[in-house]
């Protein structure tokens, strides 16, 4: 195992420790949610709050479809709020870092869970099914 691989797990428990919330499974997604995020919409370094957001719902959709709300609950995440407790505890720890610009606010009730991941998966799904029947 990589010598950064084992700092970065050792940092993820003792933030599990001092913050029971969230598990181990909500961190490791953020750190895989700002990779995709960067790379699809194409910033080299940082990325804002809402930008991650974006993010983090399309990987969301993509990896987990309708069980999305299942795995957010398990993980302890339960709006978008969590998304930016989870990430400010990684700037804690320095795994990321912040500008002077960003805040926890702009990961206030940037969009509904229910809506989106429930609701607005079933929508997309109409769609696709609606497309397939007209072929």
């Amino acid at each position: 195992m990589a010598i950064m691989e084992t700092d970065f797990n050792s940092v993820i428990e003792e933030i599990c420790e001092s913050d029971s919330r969230y598990r181990v499974d909500a961190y490791e997604f953020v750190m895989e949610a700002l990779t995709y995020t960067q790379k699809k919409f194409k910033c080299a370094k940082h990325v804002s709050g809402e930008t991650m957001l974006k993010g983090m719902k399309d990987l969301l959709m993509d990896k987990y479809g309708p069980m999305t709300l299942m795995v957010l609950e398990y993980w302890g995440i339960k709006n978008t709020e969590d998304f930016g407790n989870v990430v400010f505890n990684l700037v804690e720890k320095k795994i990321l870092s912040k500008t002077d610009d960003d805040r926890i606010e702009h990961f206030q009730d940037a969009y509904d869970f229910e809506e989106v991941f429930d609701r607005g998966y079933r929508k997309k799904l109409a769609k696709k099914i609606s497309r397939m029947r007209s072929m």
